[in-house]
């Protein structure tokens, strides 16, 4: 057996391997150091990109929320807008009216201008007419106690003694037949006449001219009560009104007036009725004035005969006083009739037994 021969290694073997694996591991720590760097670059990098997209995301946030803010004030903008609208179209209207009231007043201005100017003018008349008429002024100074006016034709204002004092005055009024005329044949040729020209008649007309004139002449602290009687009494005051009306009140004392003369005279004529009428009121009178034209043709009922005689309407007086309320003064005015002769006789000792008075008027009076 051959002995083994050790073997030769050559120098240049191992420094070549040695270059290569030194030049290897070189390769290879430059390439972790390259990529150390890189890495950290990258994360670098990285967070940087991270950071920037949180601060985009955030201001992106805050945009969004800035956004929704300018949204609300939008619609609250919108909102005032409507609600300026509204007020605005509210204020044009108020202005529109306030020109339209404006424009009024301004035509009423004139208007009042116009109505001062026309006062002025009419207080320069009044004060002319008051001038020209002091004399009538003092008149009506003189007689201020009445409380209503009256002026007869003429402005005839005779001496009567009638007496027209008294807490309650009853004007006690015939509206028979025989008020048409003084004379019987007139009476029948006028009771056949139509309504209206039955109140024309001069008689009746004086009457109601009468009952005017002393409603105007009583004290003003007075109260009245007008009746009508022919057959059967009737107030001529309201149906509502409690009977007695206060002699100031001219709206009721107009309205008897005014139902006084639409009363058409006709029938009989009943003294017993209408002085028991006045003796039956509450509170009682305290003065009566009764304005007839002769004595009754009729008591209480209906008489069976048509024709009475001068006796019997004396009989029919003298029943007919015994209805009167006592210790109540009886004035009597009385518009003769022809034919009876003595009921002015009767009536004088009526008015000196009672303590009132008694006349007959002239033709032109009141």
């Amino acid at each position: 057996m051959s002995a083994h021969r050790p073997r030769e290694s050559s120098s240049f073997n191992l420094a070549f391997l040695d270059i290569m694996f030194c030049g290897f591991g070189a390769v290879v720590l430059l390439v972790l150091l390259i990529n150390s760097n890189t890495v950290s670059l990258r994360r670098e990098i990285h967070e940087d990109l991270r950071a920037e997209v949180m601060r985009l995301e955030r201001k992106a946030e805050a945009g969004r929320e800035h956004l929704l803010e300018i949204k609300n004030s939008l619609e609250q903008t919108d909102e005032e807008v409507l609600v300026t609208r509204g007020r605005a179209e509210r204020v044009l209207a108020r202005i529109r009216e306030l020109t339209e009231e404006l424009t009024n007043l301004q035509n009423r201005t004139l208007a009042r201008k116009e109505h001062v100017n026309k006062l002025q003018s009419d207080l320069q008349t009044l004060d002319t007419t008051h001038r020209r008429m002091g004399a009538e002024i003092k008149a009506d100074q003189d007689r201020g106690r009445h409380v209503r006016r009256f002026e007869g034709e003429g402005n005839r204002q005779y001496l009567t003694g009638l007496k027209l004092g008294g807490k309650r005055i009853l004007l006690l009024v015939d509206t028979s037949a025989s008020m048409l005329d003084s004379s019987v044949v007139n009476v029948i040729r006028r009771r056949n006449m139509d309504d209206a020209s039955k109140r024309l008649a001069p008689k009746w007309h004086q009457v109601r001219q009468t009952v005017s004139w002393m409603t105007a002449n009583v004290p003003p602290a007075s109260s009245l009560q007008i009746i009508s009687f022919a057959t059967r009494p009737k107030s001529l005051a309201e149906a509502s009104s409690s009977g007695w009306i206060g002699a100031t009140d001219k709206t009721k004392v107009n309205g008897m007036i005014k139902r006084l003369n639409q009363i058409v005279p006709g029938g009989g004529t009943s003294l017993e009725n209408v002085f028991a009428a006045a003796a039956s009121l509450s509170p009682r009178p305290d003065n009566i004035v009764l304005l007839t034209d002769g004595l009754p043709t009729r008591g209480k009922d209906q008489p069976r005969r048509s024709t009475v005689s001068g006796e019997q309407r004396v009989k029919l007086f003298e029943r007919a006083i015994k209805k009167l309320p006592r210790n109540v003064p009886v004035n009597t005015i009385l518009f003769p009739m022809e034919g009876d002769p003595l009921a002015a006789a009767l009536f004088w000792k009526l008015a000196v037994d009672t303590r009132g008075s008694f006349f007959t008027p002239t033709s032109d009076w009141p």
